[in-house]
């Protein structure tokens, strides 16, 4: 995906940011300060696309720390060996918009039906989860809440997450002003009906 309001534009497009750590390297590195944090976090751009996800998920589970995995829902069967591996221990699945919306604002038309199939599969695991969606004007509005509801069915949380208009991954967009905080606390009363918990983030 190439999300427009993305923040981490150095992620997405790694190879023209980033060098390229060795596994060992990053393995040591968390292996140093086991004990002084908590666990670990897979994030991305999106890490299932990695061929070296798996192995590298199981090397942080001998090193004995927790895990937790950010993904956009584009790869279900990754998820779905993941969890009968048990690799992580918790998962953030972002839903980007309703489905109509989701070509415009993250470059993939036919992305909606495999984020509903990989939140059915989490579902359908012990696993602890949570789905959010960042809240940006035009992209997510209130009837693309209710569209979004009516897919997801019910979750165990749900966070609706403030769009700050910082640094993005399409300039245009970040001069968007951000959703005034009623109108989030609108969408979480709706979405209440549909989730054990819903929260919001970064307002």
């Amino acid at each position: 995906m190439r999300c427009r309001y993305c923040h981490n534009p150095e992620l997405v497009m790694a190879h023209s940011y980033n060098p390229i750590v060795p596994n060992e390297e990053a393995l040591a590195f968390v292996k140093k300060r086991k004990g002084f944090v908590d666990g670990v976090a897979i994030s991305g751009g999106e890490p299932t696309l990695s061929k070296n996800l798996i192995p590298f998920l199981r090397s942080l589970r001998d090193i004995g720390i927790s895990i937790k995995l950010d993904t956009n829902g584009l790869k279900p069967e990754v998820i779905r060996t993941i969890l009968e591996e048990n690799l992580v221990d918790y998962i953030a699945l972002d839903i980007k918009t309703s489905p109509e919306k989701y070509g415009d604002l993250t470059a993939k038309e036919d992305a909606f039906p495999y984020v509903i199939q990989t939140l059915r599969i989490i579902q359908m695991s012990n696993i602890d989860y949570e789905v959010r969606t960042t809240c940006i004007p035009t992209y997510v509005e209130f009837d693309d809440i209710q569209k979004i509801a009516k897919e997801i069915v019910y979750v165990k949380r749900y966070y609706l997450q403030q769009f700050i208009p910082t640094k993005t991954l399409d300039k245009h967009i970040s001069s968007i002003n951000p959703f005034p905080i009623a109108v989030l606390q609108k969408y979480r009363a709706y979405l209440s009906n549909f989730a054990n918990v819903c929260e919001i983030r970064g307002a």
